[in-house]
């Protein structure tokens, strides 16, 4: 009965709702856990009771786990049992009262231009692996998008005249946002390794592939991606969306709106955009030494 409900709940998810497969799979894999967890209290998932959820909680926070996670398998029973509410399998949600754990404030990890140019100059273009891998990196700084949104990427999606690339969100939402020159070239000798010239609207192969010819996975991006942020000590986070950070960072200290960064992001809220605007401590400085009357020191006589 539960296993059952919860593959229907699953589905629900990706059909419906439109979440993505890696979603999906994260909460297939949060509600899999408290499963394990509930059946020696309860004779299924759905008779399930607050105080199980929070014994759950804390019994993942007693395994070391981050959090963040224990945030996210609370957010996955939020969501199974408001389902099971609306299929009328419950008449209440247990989970609806159970707090999320408070999660520290942290600013993203920081690229400057300076380290990211070193990043971009690691792969060997000559080659096939190499000459994907810069077209990867080179899309994830010039649009921002996420990992999951560069993975669902087809040939057609990118307009090389307008250099806009149509990307699928969270959601299943379309955005266009726009790429740079960069980003374009090394795309397009990409593309040239893989001998697809001519019309790239009539091309719905995917625009990153294995060595399989396949789509490439999400973890094989996040592998490779890693991989060259590891080359460099001190590069702070250590997957794709790092990149995302730099991205939307770089636009703002720019003087790009925070709306339109808003917009090129896929950001539902502006207060998720707003954790980029924060100022670098080097910057910081200089701004207080210009501005304070008393920042700056007094020249001798």
């Amino acid at each position: 009965m539960s296993g059952n409900i919860i593959r229907t709940y699953l589905v629900y998810l990706s059909k419906e709702r439109g979440y993505s497969e890696h979603t999906v799979y994260a909460y297939k894999k949060d509600l899999n856990r408290f499963l394990n967890f509930i059946k020696s209290k309860a004779n299924s998932i759905l008779e399930a009771k607050k105080e199980h959820i929070r014994e759950f909680l804390a019994d993942e926070f007693e395994r070391g786990l981050h959090p963040k996670t224990v945030s996210r398998r609370l957010a996955a029973l939020k969501s199974f049992y408001d389902y099971c509410v609306e299929i009328k399998e419950i008449e209440s949600n247990p989970a609806i009262f159970v707090e999320s754990p408070k999660l520290p404030t942290t600013l993203p990890d920081y690229l400057d231009l300076s380290k990211l140019s070193d990043i971009l100059s690691i792969p060997l273009k000559e080659t096939l692996l190499g000459s994907r891998d810069l077209a990867m990196l080179e899309l994830f700084y010039s649009t921002g998008m996420r990992l999951s949104e560069l993975v669902n990427l087809n040939v057609n999606h990118l307009d090389f005249s307008s250099q806009m690339v149509k990307v699928i969100g969270k959601g299943k939402k379309e955005r266009l946002i726009p790429f740079g020159e960069k980003a374009k070239d090394s795309i397009e000798i990409y593309l040239k390794m893989r001998k697809i010239e001519g019309n790239f609207q009539l091309v719905s192969d995917p625009l990153f592939v294995s060595n399989r010819d396949k789509r490439v996975s999400h973890r094989t991006v996040q592998r490779r991606v890693q991989k060259y942020l590891a080359s460099f000590a001190g590069s702070g986070s250590s997957g794709p969306h790092i990149l995302r950070h730099a991205f939307a960072t770089h636009m703002l200290e720019r003087g790009a709106d925070i709306r339109s960064v808003k917009e090129l992001l896929g950001h539902d809220s502006l207060s998720s955009t707003q954790i980029y605007t924060h100022i670098q401590p080097e910057k910081m400085k200089e701004i207080y030494k210009q501005a304070h009357p008393h920042g700056a020191k007094k020249e001798s006589s």
